[in-house]
């Protein structure tokens, strides 16, 4: 298990709890890869190290999420490598359903993305990133059985695969590098596959300014994941970059020539959108309306702006 952290003083020992729990027979290792905790994480995680010596750390001096990635996977001792997160829940088969699957299928395998809110706002988050209208049609999302799919949540693979791809590349939004790895993984000629009966929960953003910078990190990772590959994985990013220049196009249009009801139908097509995406939920309308125009204007607005900036953050990263 590799597993990159900073700052999770609240879910750690969760997090280590399931991961030591796991029903899988044969040998288990979770490496930690600690980017400089401040908040107690590492004073728990010391103690989970001294009482039990299937958990390691090891100190991800660089912070970021993808260097301690492949910071942990290079301290692993496993021939699998599966990846594990800081904000997830794990049921107990969790490891032992992703080495079969990994046996049956090959390549990469993962379940789908199950967001779990733990409080209010947590749960309209959560009812949000399970409608097809805010998150799109991704079936590593919506999958029932199990299928090819162009990326999944977390991830199982051989470790002798994923030093020949590369590892993850570590953009400076700080995100997309899943997207981006599973992308490099299938140009390699990998397949990646979804198994529904893989099951872990994801706890989501519990405050709107924190939903706001993850969704907005999101939209940048993927404009600077355009500049670095030529390609985006599908077109789904670009749902949210629609919405903004549409916006924005018929401000402009109001403002120069005074029409405005082009500026009026695009809003109210979109303000009906998110009402839809409340009234099909079970979670308080207003926190997922609020929560889904969260997510869509600060993705759109992330990879408008990462648009407009150019290539020139990533350029390193190239070759």
């Amino acid at each position: 298990m590799i597993l990159p952290v900073l700052d999770e003083v609240e879910t750690i020992d969760d997090v280590i709890g399931d991961l030591l729990a796991q029903d899988y027979p044969g040998p288990l290792e979770i490496v930690v890869a600690d980017g400089g905790s401040i908040d107690g994480t590492l004073e728990k995680l010391d103690s989970w190290e001294r009482r039990d010596p299937r958990v390691r750390v090891v100190d991800n001096p660089r912070r970021r999420q993808a260097f301690g990635l492949n910071l942990a996977a290079e301290e692993a001792g496993g021939s699998v490598l599966i990846r594990a997160d800081g904000h997830s829940r794990y049921a107990p088969d969790y490891v032992s359903l992703s080495v079969v699957a990994l046996e049956e299928l090959g390549g990469a395998v993962g379940g789908p993305m199950s967001p779990a809110g733990a409080d209010r706002f947590g749960r309209a988050v959560a009812a949000a990133m399970n409608s097809r209208l805010t998150m799109g049609p991704g079936r590593f999302h919506h999958a029932t059985s199990r299928e090819e799919v162009d990326t999944v949540y977390l991830g199982a693979f051989a470790k002798v695969d994923f030093q020949e791809v590369g590892g993850f590349r570590a953009f400076p939004s700080g995100s997309s590098e899943d997207a981006d790895f599973y992308f490099r993984w299938r140009k390699s000629g990998r397949k990646v596959h979804v198994d529904p009966a893989i099951v872990s929960e994801y706890r989501p953003r519990d405050h709107p300014g924190r939903l706001w910078r993850q969704y907005y990190n999101y939209g940048l990772g993927k404009a600077e994941m355009l500049w670095l590959n030529g390609r985006l994985p599908s077109l789904r990013p670009l749902a949210p970059v629609v919405l903004i220049l549409s916006l924005v196009v018929t401000v402009i249009t109001g403002a120069v020539i005074g029409t405005w009801w082009p500026f009026v139908v695009a809003l109210a097509g979109w303000v009906l959108l998110l009402i839809w995406v409340a009234l099909r939920s079970v979670a308080p309308p207003l926190g997922v309306v609020a929560a889904a125009g969260i997510m869509h204007l600060a993705y759109g607005l992330g990879m408008v702006w990462g648009l407009i900036r150019g290539p020139g953050a990533i350029r390193h990263l190239r070759g």
